[in-house]
């Protein structure tokens, strides 16, 4: 059965991003590569470097990995209702995390927007929150100990 390796996320500020993805929820990065090539004929857009960065747990590789692509901010348009909005195609990225401290670093760094919340059926809650390109992201509680409703 084939496992998601990853996701990739065409990003228009990749350093904003970083900051979402590794300082707001925590990945950790595994590679920060820039390729120079045309990636034309895998992605269908003419590129000359390309940087990535693969986020996620090293001590953990089945957990997947976050991809942030920065192919050029003038050859990527913007889609979708908006951000945090439900679209076609990419909807959310959902990870599992220790959710009222990501929360609580997301308002430090002033990222994410105004999180909405819901109890899980096993206690604890879930939020969601808007990637600096408007991608939602679900955050649920680990596997083990449920985690409190903030304050």
């Amino acid at each position: 059965m084939p496992l998601l390796h990853h996701a990739g996320l065409c990003v228009r500020d990749i350093e904003l991003s970083l900051r979402f993805y590794r300082d707001g929820l925590g990945l950790e990065v595994v590679s920060d590569q820039v390729l120079e090539a045309d990636l034309h004929p895998l992605l269908g857009v003419h590129t000359e470097q390309v940087r990535f960065i693969f986020l996620g747990d090293p001590a953990s590789p089945e957990a997947g990995i976050v991809e942030l692509l920065d192919l050029g901010s003038n050859r990527i348009a913007a889609s979708g209702p908006g951000p945090g909005g439900p679209a076609r195609g990419l909807f959310l990225l959902s990870m599992r995390a220790d959710v009222p401290a990501v929360l609580s670093r997301l308002e430090e760094l002033g990222l994410g927007g105004t999180p909405r919340m819901m109890p899980v059926p096993r206690g604890g809650f879930a939020a969601t929150v808007v990637d600096p390109d408007g991608v939602m992201v679900e955050l649920m509680p680990p596997l083990t100990a449920p985690a409190e409703t903030p304050g």
